[in-house]
């Protein structure tokens, strides 16, 4: 059974997951701080290399106000060295029975990943709800999950892998995508050279990715509405003329004889 209040928690409190790989654990700490300050305290550090434990190690002791996950969880034993260094949930690409035992035995909740309708009636069957959409743009992308949302209406989603900026608010749209993960807000080349400011910029920009498109929508609303407007007064305006040119004319009726008293020729 999925802990789903506990993992809703960390999932609806940003748009943007940052999907971190990280090579060298002495970065870890600056750049889990960096993300937190442009308003993305929730992280997801990828078991891809050798430092990833310990860089989850070192922002779980000293990053008061993030929030580590780990991510690339194939099994039990992965699960277990990840709980222990100090994830607070755990991220899978797919998800196996054995993974699933894992879970329930913890208390640190699992995001498993789902990609065909039968893997999301699968994850339903054992009481889970909220599920990583990986790898998002190649399993079908926004469209695959927008079909989703009516058959599989229970199901809720953090699409991951190939999205970026320009594509996000394509997933971030949809009413069964709650966020989305992406290593964008974490250029490699910026990490490397310790490029803390840009990397903020990145997570600020990130974090406001709703609110700009709920305001370029009232913009554009705000737009169509002013045409129709202008529409609209051109259309009374030229009716206002026509009534009044054709008010204007004299209008001449013929006169009337009225009814005709002579009798008919014989």
């Amino acid at each position: 059974m999925q802990k789903t209040e506990q993992l809703l928690k960390v999932l609806k409190g940003q748009p943007v997951i940052p999907v971190l790989l990280i090579d060298n654990a002495k970065d870890a700490v600056p750049l889990a701080k960096a993300l937190a300050a442009g308003g993305l305290p929730a992280i997801e550090i990828t078991l891809r290399t050798k430092d990833a434990l310990d860089a989850i190690k070192r922002v779980a002791g000293e990053v008061e106000n993030c929030i580590v996950g780990a991510g690339t969880i194939l099994d039990p034993k992965q699960y277990e060295k990840a709980v222990k260094a100090g994830s607070k949930f755990i991220v899978s690409p797919g998800c196996t029975k054995d993974l699933r035992k894992a879970a329930d035995d913890s208390d640190v909740p699992l995001l498993p990943g789902a990609i065909t309708p039968s893997e999301v009636m699968e994850m339903f069957a054992h009481g889970y709800s909220v599920m990583k959409f990986f790898p998002a743009e190649q399993a079908g992308g926004a469209a695959m999950l927008k079909a989703f949302s009516s058959p599989l209406s229970g199901a809720m989603f953090c699409p991951t892998g190939g999205i970026t900026e320009k594509n996000a608010m394509d997933y971030l749209s949809l009413p069964n995508v709650i966020c989305v993960g992406g290593s964008w807000v974490a250029p490699k080349a910026a990490v490397e050279a310790g490029d803390w400011a840009t990397i903020e910029k990145l997570a600020a920009a990130a974090a406001k990715i709703r609110g700009r498109q709920v305001k370029s929508a009232n913009k554009k609303a705000g737009q169509r509405a002013r045409f129709f407007y202008s529409i609209s007064n051109v259309y009374s305006v030229v009716n206002l003329a026509i009534r009044r040119k054709f008010t204007a004319l004299p209008v001449n009726f013929p006169a009337s004889k009225g009814p005709s008293c002579e009798k008919p020729a014989t």
